[in-house]
This record gives structure tokens, sequence and C-alpha cells, in this order.
């Protein structure tokens, strides 16, 4: 199976003993992986998720600010994305709690490398069936390969700034993504006066993805919320 583009996929790696986090880095990288964040508290992870929007997540739970459960909270209000737990307590309490949380998986420490790289790539398969997917919306599809919309046999280019809402909308397809969030995905954590750019950014991106823009099917607003995508499929 081809796979290599799981490689580009960001992982967020969140463990306060710096040597282990360290040898992860370099396993990952060894292993392929290009887009590596790490961090050894809750408040540099919580910093790093208003940075980057990650597409898999694994988290320590005990940390000298707090544990990973906190990040886990925070990770899936704004993202669907996997998470996984590498502890080292192995009580079912702890295992279940993380379930419960929503987490998809953990690893309990001491492990293989091995055995840690196979669970990563899995998890990544599993959940990125698909390098850049053709995302199928109610009157367009929308290739993210070639950062354009095909519609009634059109092709039309999205700008950067389009590319990086409809992304941000499509890790969150059919639920709210607020504007916040899609403010700090489009234009990072200095989100202050960008409401109104990003309102401008949706006419446009609805302008191009709806069969009548002005009564939008796939790009809807959530009045006092935010905004969903609603997707139909994928290939």
């Amino acid at each position: 199976m081809d796979d290599t583009y799981l490689n580009t996929k960001q992982i967020l790696l969140v463990d306060d003993e710096p040597e282990l986090l360290e040898f992860l880095q370099m396993i990952l990288k060894e292993d392929g992986y290009i887009n590596i964040s790490a961090a050894t508290t809750v408040r540099t992870a919580l910093e790093l998720v208003g940075h980057i929007s990650p597409d898999l997540a694994i988290l320590d739970i005990m940390l000298p600010d707090g544990d990973g459960y906190e990040i886990a909270e925070v990770i899936m209000k704004r993202f669907h994305i996997p998470v996984i737990f590498l502890t080292a307590k192995s009580e079912d309490q702890d295992q279940i709690r993380g379930l419960s949380l929503g987490a998809d998986d953990y690893i309990l420490k001491p492990f293989l490398p091995e055995a840690f790289l196979l669970k990563i790539r899995a998890m990544l398969r599993r959940c990125y069936k698909s390098e850049n997917p053709l995302v199928n919306l109610a009157g367009c599809s929308i290739d993210f390969q070639k950062a354009e919309v095909v519609k009634e046999g059109e092709h039309i280019a999205l700008t950067a700034k389009e590319y990086e809402i409809l992304k941000a909308l499509l890790l969150n397809a059919n639920r709210i993504l607020t504007i916040d969030a899609l403010c700090e995905a489009a234009w990072g954590d200095n989100i202050f006066g960008y409401e109104k750019p990003l309102i401008a950014h949706i006419r446009r991106i609805r302008e191009k993805i709806e069969r009548v823009p002005s009564k939008p099917e796939s790009l809807l607003t959530v009045k006092g919320l935010g905004y969903k995508l609603i997707v139909q499929d994928r290939r």
C-alpha cells in the first residue's frame, strides 16, 4: 500500500520527558514524517494548537502543569482528529477516562519503537484514507490536491485563504466551526479584526461552490456561532 502521503500529516507530541520526546521525534522522522510539533507542558501544547492544525495528537497523561486530558478536550472541541494517549499508567480507570473523552487509542510505556510506529501508521491510514481527498458537496466537488472546485464541468481555482478556510471546515465536516477558529486557521493567532475579511472570503467561497450562492446548501451559517460545511462523501 502506497501511503507515503501520510508522512505530510501534522503530528502533535506531548510528553514531559525531554529524552523520550526527542527519541519519538527521531524515530518518526526516520520513518518519513516531516511535520512534527512537540511540547512538554499543557501550556506549551495549547499554544502550539493555536498555531497549527494537527492531524494526530499523541498525549502523555501526567504533565507538570496539568494532564493530557485537558489538551484532549481542547483539541476535540476544535478539530475532528485522532487522539492517542501515551502513558505509563496502566490502570483501567485511566484508559477508560481517556477513551470516554473521545480518544481513539492509548499506548502504554514502555513500548517497542516498531510497535509505536505501526500503531501511528495504522491510525493515520484509518483516519486519512487518501491524500487530499476529492470532497463532494451538494453542487460541486473540491479537489484539495489541485486547490480547485469542480462545478458543472468548470475548474475554479481556490485562493490560499479560501483553501485554508475550506480545509479547516473539512476537518470539522458537518459540525459547527466557530468564527474564531476559522480566523485562526486562516490568519493565525492574532485574530482581532479579521471577522469582516472572513465574511468576505465566505461569500467568495459560496460563489465558487454553491449552485445558488444566496441560498447555500453546503456552506451554512449558524447564527451566533459560526459555519458548517455539509459534506456528501469523499473519494
